[in-house]
């Protein structure tokens, strides 16, 4: 049964994060140019990435409605719910006018399925990472938890392996004329087989006692289930303490990874005028690698703890961003590469143990509110924020020194909330709220 649960949140995730990142890559490469038409390329990269980030403010707001949802009605059913928007919003994407085709109405439609798109991605972390969790065995929920995340570069992977190809068979002219619609249109597909997958798993166990036990426990009290305090209020009452811990460790985990992935195509093509192929080449290779590493971290966590293979990660990310732009810098293709592939690897280190410790960080009956609140906050002013910052800092300093300071002070925030935290390795999962308070 884990293994099938484990199966259905890989590729269920893999789908949601290829819609994600396919836009990431997009914006740096195509919609600047068809949606942000201007003189100055680096103004109309940072007006693509202000839509990419704006993705971004609505994850929280579905984690929200998701999680409230997720923690009254189970996991499964909002898993499949955030796959369906997530999708439709992909596809829909791939069949845009663009700005010279029907002018400021371009941009705003763009803008618009950039907000579903976050919306549903704001649910499904959390959903994902939790009903693996909530399935797996204490001893080895680190290393199940972990292929959810996986699911992160196999996105990656997927939506850099298409735009590479279609960047290796088609001129760029072409490219920009309709082949750039492709990976969006074919988002359907790979809709429909997460669904056929997702569709098939069972409810979380533990959710299934926790909300049997909620029920008893009302009833007990003479109080009908619908008079239960909202999950979000018992949490912040409660937890708001690891909500702020787990805000805190994503800091340098989600930073890092939007400069390494998303900001390394400006940085090659806009500031080394190098070709795009080069940028989508190593992350495409860095993303397999991630890939391997990702429970391989996992595991090591079951073995060491949550909080020590975090702290190897924020500390080796806070160094190595300087040698990643030094890399960058030589203009070598294999020096990109190695740059960019150390640097997922150790932020796997972060991301690997990152599902099993957030989820042991609460209770049952708060746990979808708690995990994906923490998360998707820190995404606003972490991830969202990324790409714009280090494209400015660029155009303000034209070196990579002030983006890499930035990327170690983010990395600062992580070590401090992970010191702050408990160890929660081999957690009961039990609920251990108490309803209605």
């Amino acid at each position: 049964m884990i293994k099938k649960v484990v199966g259905a949140s890989l590729i269920g995730t893999t789908v949601e994060w290829y819609d994600f990142f396919l836009y990431g890559s997009a914006a740096a490469l195509v919609f600047n140019k068809l949606f942000f038409p201007t003189a100055d390329p680096l103004t109309g990269t940072l007006l693509a990435f202000t839509t990419y980030a704006i993705g971004f403010l609505a994850r929280p707001l579905g984690g929200l409605v998701f999680g409230h949802y997720g923690d009254r009605l189970g996991r499964k059913k909002l898993l499949v719910l955030s796959l369906l928007l997530m999708g439709g919003a992909t596809m829909l994407m791939g069949v845009l006018p663009t700005y010279a085709a029907v002018g400021v109405a371009a941009p705003l439609l763009l803008t618009f399925l950039r907000l579903v798109q976050g919306f549903a991605l704001g649910g499904e972390w959390g959903g994902a990472v939790l009903i693996v969790s909530e399935h797996g065995d204490p001893a080895r929920r680190g290393f199940w938890a972990s292929w959810p995340q996986a699911g992160v570069p196999c996105g990656n992977l997927l939506a850099t392996a298409v735009l590479a190809v279609l960047a290796a068979v088609q001129s760029d002219e072409d490219f920009l004329a309709w082949g750039w619609r492709i990976p969006f249109l074919l988002s359907g597909l790979l809709v429909v087989i997460g669904l056929w997958i997702r569709l098939t798993v069972s409810e979380s166990p533990v959710f299934l006692a926790a909300q049997k036990k909620a029920a008893e426990e009302m009833a007990a009290q003479g109080r009908s289930q619908e008079q239960e305090k909202p999950p979000v209020l018992v949490l912040l009452k409660h937890n708001w303490r690891e909500v702020l811990i787990a805000m805190g460790a994503r800091f340098a985990e989600n930073v890092s990874y939007y400069v390494i992935t998303a900001f390394i195509l400006v940085y090659l093509t806009t500031g080394l005028g190098l070709s795009k192929s080069v940028g989508l080449n190593a992350v495409l290779i860095a993303s397999a690698v991630h890939l391997v590493t990702i429970p391989v971290w996992g595991h090591l966590s079951d073995r060491f703890g949550r909080r020590s293979i975090y702290l190897v990660g924020a500390v080796g990310m806070g160094g190595w961003i300087f040698a990643f732009f030094a890399l960058l810098d030589t203009r070598d293709p294999v020096l990109i590469t190695l740059g960019t592939t150390v640097g997922l690897v150790l932020h796997g280190a972060m991301y690997g143990p990152q599902a099993a410790f957030f989820s042991e960080l609460f209770g049952t009956r708060v746990r979808y509110s708690g995990a994906s609140i923490g998360y998707q906050l820190a995404s606003i002013a972490a991830g969202a924020l990324a790409p714009l910052i280090a494209t400015a800092l660029l155009k303000a300093y034209g070196t990579s020194f002030p983006i890499s300071a930035y990327v170690v002070i983010t990395c600062v925030i992580t070590v401090v909330a992970v010191l702050l935290s408990r160890e929660t390795r081999g957690a009961d999962l039990e609920d251990r709220d108490r309803v209605g308070v």
